[in-house]
Formats: structure tokens, C-alpha cells, sequence
């Protein structure tokens, strides 16, 4: 046989590396691939169960432990429940690879969780990050259980539990199978995202996307508290756009018509603190062809939670910040739903109907189809029954003097709100915010004739030492001047009216 020439022996060597670069790249190609599938929490549950292919041998060192922590669980535990011996025990069994050793730390920290009501100190968390990755699902729904029973007593510094590093394992669990550990997992998450620094720890380890997930959970405890933690997130303005961009908009929309009423309370708050950042508005306003408008709209009813309802206020108020959206509420007769909410038993009902009707009054379009007669009766009405609210009586003025044009003057002069604007001007207790827009749209409303005669009708010795005093005093000087006005207003309105019964008179005569 031959030898081969210079060319093909050159082939052959170009083969050979070619070959080598393949098989190089080959084997960093299906190291990445194994290193992002051992990553995924799904062989996190697959490694714990071939732990359980075989049974863990007891060592002599935990078996003693046992024997002593049992024998002080019998004695009552005449040593501190919190002492440096239960501790490290606590210790020992929990990170016992035993299912039986960590069932009885578990359970020890269970009872204590339902029975001490004093904090517990930041070394015993450490056992709980054994306890939490636990195989046994047991030890799993106790200890994920204890934890939720000490952050919502406060028996535990909700900051601390993230510096232990106790987050991740938390989150891991929010992917289980069991929705008892679903449903501990998602609680000690919202409560934990209470804390503003947690909340941003939460949205760093990609605790969202779970979260979101587990809110379409057809068990109703599971899906509470995966919304209440989405709520609770949603008082950040970064992980607001963490939730929009995962696709939380549709989501928490779609929950707005469940039939759990917290769960619609919820949805509707987070919906609410997302649409206080208008960059969201038009997102929010996209689906479903203003879909969310709709719902918002249907919630405004009496047959709805209170709660709900006033949610549902504050919601489409912090969407009406432009005037097609406030024009297409007025549109889709929001109205009479408004002020059937007006005189609503519930305090927060009132002040969220009454506010979302203040910012419909201060676009012009809308101003004619307010001034109507049941909306005019319901603000006095309103005034009238609740004098002592701020909130209810700034509003209620600044709606009056946005509605008082020339074209719609008489109809509000003929209406309740001047006797209510009255006396809701009388009571002491009303702060001085208020007292400036009450006396501000009082002050308008006397340079109309009409409107001073129902005020001198009106007028008493309480009311008239009150606008005496206002108008007297020299601390809030554009009260003080409103007031006057209002008192000369009425004085040149008796005395012409007096100079006209003369004049009658010496006509008769």
C-alpha cells in the first residue's frame, strides 16, 4: 500500500480537527443543557424523593438526642422552651436525614408557634431552612405552617427570616404539589412582602412568575393568599413592572369577577396601586377592549362586598386621570350607580364615591350630565348626614363649584347643597382644608341672588357667630376673606330687600 500525498494527508489532518471542534463544542453544548435541567425546581423535587429509595440509618448521636428531647417534651420542658439545649437538639433533628427526627422538630415548632406568644430568637430560624427542604411533605406543611403562625403574631422579625436565607426555600415551595404547602408557602410570602426591603428581595428571586401562577388555583386558600401576596408586591413601583411584564394585568382582571369576595378585593387593590402609575393606564385600558372598565363598573353595586365596591372606586379614580377614559365612565352610566353608593352604611363606600365623582366634575364635558337632579339631592343629602367628614365635605364642595356654571346655577341653588354646605360650615370638628373648600364654594354660590335668599332663609345665631369667627380670625386668611363675603352678601341682600318693602310701601301710601 502506498504512502499518501502531501494534499491528502492535509484532508486527513483538517478532518481530524474539524472533528475535535465538534466534539468540543458538543460537550460544552450538553453541559449547559444538564446545568440549566439540575437548576429547574422540578429535579429539586426528583432528588428529594431518591433520597427516600433508601431508609436513612438513625446515627447514635441523634438517637441519644431523641431520647433526651422526648424526655423533656414529657417533663414540660422545666428548662426554657428557648434555650440554648432545646435548641441545639431542634438543631440535630432537623437536619436529621430521618423523616421521624424532623417530623418531631417540626411538630415542636408548631406547637410552639400556636402556643408562645413572645418572639423567637433569630438562631432558632436556622433549623427551619433544613425543615422547609425537607423530602417529607409532613415536616414540609408543619414547619411552613409554624412559620406563618410566628409572622403573623409578630413573633418573628419578618426582615430577619430573609436574612437567614429562609426566602428561597419559601419560594421552592410555592411549586409543590400539595396545596397545603401551597397555600403556607404563598401566606408566609404576603406576609413577608409586607416589609419594603423583602419585597424587593421577593421580586430579585423570581417569586412573581410562581405567584401568578398559583392565583388561577382552583383551591380557594391557595389562590387568597397567592393574590393577597400579588396585593402586598404591588407597593412597589419596580416589581409593578416585574407583574405587568409576567402577564399579571389579565391575570388580576380576570379575578375581579370571582366569586370569592376577598379574592375580588384583592385583585381590585393591586389593580388599584398599579393604576396610581399612569405609565399602566393604557395596558390596563387594552384588554379586552376596556374590559376592565366594564367589571370596575359592575362592581360599583349594592349587591357587591362593600369592600369591593370601594376599591372599585378607587380604582376607576386613579384611571380617570384623562378625559376620554372619565368620558367613557360617564357613558357607560356610572351615575346612578354612584349615588346609589352615596348613601351607603359604609364610610369608606361614601368617601371612595364621592372622590371618584370629584375627579368626573373636573372635566367640563361632563359637568352638564352631572347636574342632575338625583346626583344634586344625593351631595346634600350627603353633606348633611355626615358634617363632621372632611373628606366627605371637601369633596362634596369642590363638586359643587366645578358644577356651578351660569347654565346650571338654578338647579344647584334649588337643590339640598346649600343647607348642607350650611352646615357642614357649623361644625366644629371639620379640618381646616375642608373648611376652605366649603367656604370657597359657599362663597360663590352667594353672588347669586337666588342662592342668598335660601341662604338667609338658612341663616341662625349659630351660623351667623361661626361666619362671624371665621371671618374674624387671621390665621387662614382666604377663609377669613370668603367668610366676610359671605356676610356682606347677605347684608346687601336685606337691606335692598328692605329698601324695596319701603319703596312699596310709599307707593301703597
Amino acid at each position: 500500500m502506498g504512502q499518501l500525498c502531501g494534499r491528502c494527508m492535509q484532508l486527513l489532518r483538517d478532518f481530524v480537527a474539524l472533528v475535535q471542534k465538534m466534539s468540543s463544542e458538543l460537550v460544552h453544548s450538553i453541559k449547559e443543557c444538564l446545568a440549566l435541567i439540575s437548576e429547574c425546581s422540578c429535579l429539586k423535587q426528583n432528588g428529594s424523593k431518591t433520597r427516600q429509595l433508601y431508609k436513612p440509618v438513625l446515627q447514635p448521636h441523634e438517637r441519644v438526642t431523641a431520647q433526651e428531647f422526648l424526655q423533656q417534651i414529657e417533663r414540660g420542658f422545666e428548662m426554657s422552651p428557648l434555650g440554648k439545649d432545646p435548641l441545639e437538639a431542634l438543631r440535630i433533628l432537623a437536619f436529621s436525614e430521618n423523616p421521624g427526627l424532623q417530623q418531631s422538630a417540626a411538630l415542636y415548632y408548631l406547637h410552639m408557634s400556636q402556643h408562645m406568644n413572645v418572639p423567637l430568637p433569630a438562631e432558632h430560624l436556622e433549623p427551619f431552612y433544613a425543615l422547609l427542604r425537607s423530602a417529607d411533605l409532613e415536616v414540609q406543611q408543619m414547619s411552613s405552617l409554624s412559620l406563618v403562625n410566628f409572622l403573623l403574631e409578630g413573633n418573628i422579625d419578618k426582615e430577619m427570616v430573609v436574612q437567614m436565607g429562609l426566602l428561597e426555600p419559601i419560594l421552592d415551595l410555592l411549586e409543590s404539589e400539595d396545596p397545603t404547602i401551597q397555600c403556607n408557602s404563598c401566606a408566609c410570602t404576603m406576609t413577608l412582602a409586607v416589609s419594603e426591603s423583602n419585597r424587593e428581595a421577593i421580586g430579585a428571586a423570581r417569586g412573581v412568575t410562581p405567584l401568578l401562577s398559583l392565583a388561577n388555583s382552583y383551591d380557594p386558600r391557595v389562590q387568597q393568599n397567592a393574590v393577597g401576596a400579588i396585593l402586598n408586591l404591588t407597593q412597589s413601583e419596580r416589581i409593578q413592572l416585574v407583574l405587568c411584564k409576567e402577564g399579571a394585568l389579565p391575570v388580576l382582571t380576570l379575578l375581579l369577577e370571582s366569586p370569592d369576595s376577598e379574592v375580588q378585593y384583592y385583585s381590585c387593590a393591586a389593580l388599584s396601586n398599579i393604576a396610581a402609575n399612569a405609565q399602566h393606564h393604557e395596558a390596563m385600558l387594552r384588554i379586552g377592549d376596556r374590559f376592565l372598565l366594564r367589571t370596575l363598573i359592575s362592581l360599583l353595586s349594592s349587591s357587591v362586598d362593600k369592600k369591593v365596591s370601594s376599591q372599585a372606586c378607587v380604582c376607576l379614580r386613579n384611571l380617570a386621570t384623562r378625559a376620554d377614559t372619565q368620558a367613557k365612565l360617564v357613558a357607560k352610566d356610572v351615575l346612578p350607580r354612584l349615588c346609589s353608593l352615596l348613601v351607603s352604611s359604609s364610610e369608606d363606600v361614601r368617601r371612595a364615591a364621592v372622590a371618584l365623582l370629584w375627579v368626573l366634575s373636573q372635566y367640563p364635558h361632563n359637568q352638564d350630565p352631572l347636574v342632575c337632579t338625583e346626583l344634586l339631592q344625593s351631595l346634600g343629602m350627603l353633606l348633611s348626614a355626615h358634617t363632621t367628614d372632611h373628606v366627605i365635605a371637601g369633596h362634596a364642595a369642590c363638586i359643587i363649584e366645578n358644577l356651578n356654571l351660569s347654565k346650571n346655577r338654578q338647579r344647584i341653588i334649588e337643590s339640598p347643597c346649600v343647607e348642607g354646605l350650611l352646615q357642614t360650615m357649623l361644625s366644629i370638628d371639620i379640618q381646616e382644608d375642608s373648611l376652605h373648600y366649603v367656604t370657597s364654594c359657599l362663597a360663590e354660590l352667594a353672588k347669586q341672588e337666588g342662592a342668598t335668599l335660601r341662604m338667609v332663609k338658612w341663616i341662625d345665631e349659630p351660623l351667623t357667630k361661626r361666619l362671624v369667627r371665621l371671618a374674624g380670625q387671621r390665621e387662614h386668611t382666604e377663609t377669613s376673606f370668603r367668610a366676610a363675603s359671605i356676610i356682606q352678601h347677605m347684608i346687601d341682600h336685606v337691606r335692598d330687600n328692605e329698601d324695596s318693602i319701603m319703596s312699596r310701601r310709599q307707593i301703597l301710601l
